[in-house]
């Protein structure tokens, strides 16, 4: 295992023992939950959106290391973004994964969004039946969303 792969690994490791904004929101906000059925992976987000930002979201759920890291690396980047900007980040971090097709969101000569920590899921490509997986909070957040916007 090379070293960066190393360091991905520890990323995703602190990220699924030590999950950020775990919790729920109280006040208003927008909730939306999804499943994996063919793992059994389940993740919800409460989102708080204030004149179109996020200010501040908490993530629940139960499953692999992929999918939970995932959640708690997305909720790092989307907070304090916009609506439009978190859709942005969903985009690339599709790209990224290999689920849309388009230009490298990593390629460092591509201008766009930086993943941060998220940028550790890119090895997941490697292994298709896992992608589900570091995606399923990002659909979950774009449903979030979509309620917000709705």
């Amino acid at each position: 295992m090379s070293s960066l792969d190393e360091l991905y690994r520890q990323v995703i490791l602190d990220h699924y023992r030590n999950p950020r904004r775990r919790g729920t929101l109280s006040g208003p906000h927008v909730h939306a939950e999804g499943l994996n059925p063919s793992c059994g992976d389940e993740f919800a987000i409460d989102l708080q959106v204030e004149d179109g930002v996020i200010t501040d979201a908490r993530i629940q759920g139960q499953g692999c290391s992929i999918s939970q890291a995932s959640g708690s690396m997305m909720t790092d980047v989307v907070v304090d973004k916009t609506i439009s900007e978190a859709r942005d980040l969903t985009a690339t971090f599709k790209l990224m994964m290999g689920i849309d097709e388009g230009e490298d969101p990593l390629d460092p000569e591509r201008p766009g969004a930086v993943l941060g920590d998220l940028e550790a899921l890119q090895g997941v490509r490697k292994f298709p039946v896992r992608i589900k997986c570091a995606n399923l909070p990002w659909t979950t957040l774009t449903d979030a969303l979509d309620e917000a916007e709705g």
